[in-house]
């Protein structure tokens, strides 16, 4: 196992479990412990954890942006529900907007059953993961591509977006602040999920209860560009309130 594939491992134990200890990787990975105390200080640095005596905890304010493969195994079971509560909503012959969020993901697939849809995306997963029989009208942006992420981005992402108008666009994001607003890791990402704000009828944000009160890096939006917000728990009376005041539908 190359070290970056380590890495990547004991990081998505750290989000799945919050902790790990380093003698119990060093026997995982049949490694030095030293070898094991150096992923965790490049964990560290990239701000994904806070080592401890004899292991390192999950970091409470990531910084960082999280690999793919390890933000499509953390919290699956509230991402399925958030995309079949999404899943919901479409119906037959609808046009689609979606990011390359692991919630997109999803919802693609709590929608196979649907038909004559149109879906435009920047995401690879998501074009693999499609059924090889369908009606469905597929339209990949193409842009610079990121291999971490496996989506284009770019101006050339952002441009195809621009040319449609869509029923719904489907985002998520990693911070939601009522002051601060929406928010995501890199400049990037935001910019292009900022393209979505002006291509459809309905702007819906799939998010977890985590990036409740979070703020990230690069804000990209306000709820005055949001119609639709789904989560998978209930955010809160100062949080319903506050969609309410907006005139927000909300779906928990």
């Amino acid at each position: 196992m190359l070290p970056i594939e380590r890495r990547n491992d004991i990081l998505q134990l750290l989000m799945l479990d919050g902790r790990v200890v380093v003698s119990e990787l060093a026997e995982k990975y049949d490694v030095t412990e030293e070898t094991i105390r150096r992923d965790l200080e490049k964990l560290e640095a990239d701000g994904y954890a806070k080592k401890t005596y004899g292991g390192a905890v999950r970091s409470d304010n990531i910084t960082g942006e999280l690999p793919y493969t390890v933000r499509k195994q953390t919290n699956v079971t509230g991402k399925r529900y958030i995309a079949e509560l999404i899943g919901g909503l479409i119906e037959d012959g609808d046009r689609l907007l979606l990011d390359s969020s692991t919630t997109a993901l999803f919802t693609v697939k709590s929608i196979f059953s649907k038909h004559n849809l149109t879906l435009v995306t920047n995401s690879v997963e998501i074009l693999l993961d499609l059924p090889q029989n369908n009606d469905w009208n597929i339209v990949s942006t193409g842009g610079s591509y990121r291999s971490d992420s496996m989506a284009f981005y770019g101006s050339t992402a952002e441009e195809v977006i621009e040319k449609y108008y869509a029923d719904y666009a489907i985002l998520s994001c990693k911070g939601l602040d009522m002051e601060k607003g929406i928010s995501d890791t890199r400049e990037n990402f935001a910019q292009f999920k900022k393209s979505f704000f002006r291509a459809a009828k309905r702007v819906v944000l799939a998010i977890d209860h985590t990036k409740f009160d979070k703020v990230s890096f690069v804000k990209f939006g306000t709820l005055d560009d949001v119609d639709i917000v789904v989560t998978d728990v209930d955010p809160g009376e100062k949080w319903k309130n506050y969609f309410e005041s907006k005139n927000i539908k909300l779906y928990y």
